[in-house]
């Protein structure tokens, strides 16, 4: 079943912001794009559009541009508006994750709504809306762009949705064995000895300290030749 979850933006400015919107909506595996009156009509296919949407020329082929914002929350029964201007009256306000927390346990068809670049949403956007958010920041700068405004709703909406799991980038190592440990800490223990840092007749506890060190360390068998060639190397040296 397709993610009910809608992005509308509201009389965008900028062919690039249209498409980087597309982009960080993609990324987190939402895919409904609404434009209210956009600057230009033929923004889904600029080259700017495209080039900033980059790879998510999918989501621009199906996004819809109508002609207000009414028309825009047609099927969503859950609308957030998106603003840091304080208003004397409207919907609550609320940080995303505290909001979506809530939001996500809903049967709500829930649609984001953006407003313009430069001056944000008009009051009668916001009264439009059920919720207001606010994406917490400094209260001397909170100005974000657009595209970055999407991408932090986004990602905070897909993880109260259960988000994705990380997938490994590296495999997991093999984590050498206790005679290969052994066998580096005998080594140890003679080159130490050879450059003169350990004394046999009176080791005190350095022997057992090193011993706790490396099986703190879970070194992998790689780990186990880089520090047995090491010793050699010293071994090597002092001749």
């Amino acid at each position: 079943m397709p993610d009910p979850t809608r992005f509308v933006l509201v009389r965008t400015s900028h062919a690039g912001n249209v498409g980087a919107a597309a982009r960080a909506m993609k990324v987190m595996g939402f895919s409904e794009l609404v434009l209210v009156q956009p600057r230009f009509d033929d923004v889904l296919s600029r080259e700017e559009t495209v080039a900033m949407a980059s790879g998510a020329a999918d989501v621009l082929t199906r996004a819809r541009i109508v002609d207000s914002l009414s028309e825009a929350l047609e099927g969503s029964s859950w609308a957030c508006a998106t603003a840091m201007t304080p208003r004397d009256f409207g919907p609550p306000t609320y940080a995303p994750r505290e909001h979506f927390a809530t939001l996500a346990a809903s049967a709500h068809r829930v649609a984001f709504v953006f407003g313009p670049e430069r001056t944000g949403l008009l009051n009668e956007d916001v009264y439009r809306c059920h919720a207001c958010l606010s994406i917490p920041a400094p209260a001397d700068y909170g100005s974000l762009n657009l595209a970055q405004a999407v991408q932090l709703i986004a990602y905070d909406w897909r993880q109260a949705l259960g988000g994705y799991a990380v997938a490994p980038r590296t495999t997991d190592a093999a984590l050498a064995d206790g005679a290969a440990l052994e066998g580096l800490l005998q080594h140890w223990q003679q080159v130490l000895h050879d450059v003169g840092f350990l004394d046999p007749a009176s080791p005190k506890k350095l022997l057992p300290r090193l011993h706790q060190l490396l099986n703190r360390a879970q070194l992998t068998q790689d780990e186990v030749h880089i520090l047995r060639g090491i010793a050699r190397a010293v071994d090597k040296a002092r001749r």
